[in-house]
């Protein structure tokens, strides 16, 4: 008898280190006034397609119950949370919430990456204010500090501002060519310039795309990044100083600037990270950030959420 390909048994030794990081983190985001729930592992297909519509069925689990209802196991916390939040109408805002369990993606197997895999989440729902951002980041980088691991950087960017630079290079604001254009950029770390330049010159011009993708290089400290690219042309950089001074005024400082990270999901609209460990090379440990579109196509104009 085999599990299905890409499945696997969680035995006592890495059940102990999940526990561990469990551990960990639940202090943590109970020291910072989280409160712990579990949303429901399975929900609607409907949900979970809300923001990115049918084209999220190619990466999750889904199928018919014997009612004869579609449904889905969650891929993350934030859809299910999101979900839990928008029908609480009358609940005092703002609400942090914490949950830490395992998810599902319909993914390739690969090195430290399994279609069954344990995830945290913090999220912050309320009026949209960089502070929600600020504090999401801090716990972020004291709870791989409580894990003793040293080496960590935060990768930070803003979708708008990506955004608004693809439209000013292509003179156009074609939702189209934006999502595609992120998805070149997102694929800048697994795939060389050439390749991603092949994918996609066949519907854009290419010499916008290395523009895009030369852009997409450019990383360091607010001082290094204004000395090597003319900021002033940028939507939202006066977002992305503010965030650093409310972290550095929290004491973080392996943060910087990464004009590469976008994050795959559709639902973001806002300040967005990705966290690395310098000696590994598994990819992004964590990652996260706004997402305002999302509450509100759970019919929730009022609702930030980080």
């Amino acid at each position: 008898m085999e599990l299905p390909r890409g499945m696997k048994d969680f035995e006592s030794p890495e059940n102990t280190n999940i526990e561990h990081i469990r551990y960990h983190f639940k202090q943590l985001s109970n020291l910072y006034g989280f409160s712990f729930m579990d949303p429901s592992p399975i929900e609607s297909l409907s949900t979970l397609e809300t923001k990115s519509g049918p084209a999220i069925r190619d990466e999750i689990y889904y199928f018919k119950d014997k009612g004869d209802r579609e449904v889905a196991l969650r891929f993350d916390f934030t859809m299910g949370l999101t979900r839990y939040m928008a029908s609480q109408k009358s609940m005092k805002l703002p609400v942090k919430l914490s949950s830490f369990g395992g998810v599902f993606r319909y993914d390739e197997p690969q090195k430290g990456r399994y279609p069954y895999f344990h995830q945290w989440d913090i999220e912050i729902y309320g009026k949209p204010t960089l502070e929600s951002e600020s504090e999401i980041i801090e716990l972020t980088s004291r709870l791989f500090d409580s894990l003793l691991l040293k080496n960590i950087t935060i990768d930070v960017n803003h979708r708008n501002l990506v955004e608004s630079y693809i439209n000013k290079i292509f003179d156009s604001k074609d939702p189209q060519l934006v999502g595609d254009m992120l998805r070149a950029v997102d694929k800048i770390a697994k795939k060389s310039k050439d390749e991603i330049i092949k994918e996609f010159e066949d519907r854009y011009s290419k010499e916008n795309l290395e523009k895009i993708l030369e852009f997409s290089q450019i990383k360091g400290s607010i001082k290094e990044v204004e000395s090597v690219f003319d900021v002033s042309q940028l939507e939202s950089w006066d977002e992305i100083k503010a965030l650093f001074e409310s972290l550095e005024n929290r004491g973080v400082s392996n943060v910087r600037i990464n004009f590469g990270i976008v994050r795959g999901l559709d639902y973001y609209s806002g300040i967005v990270f990705e966290v690395f460990d310098k000696n590994s090379k598994l990819g992004a440990l964590a990652g996260g950030g706004r997402y305002d579109t999302l509450t509100k196509a759970f019919k929730r104009d009022d609702l930030g959420a980080t």
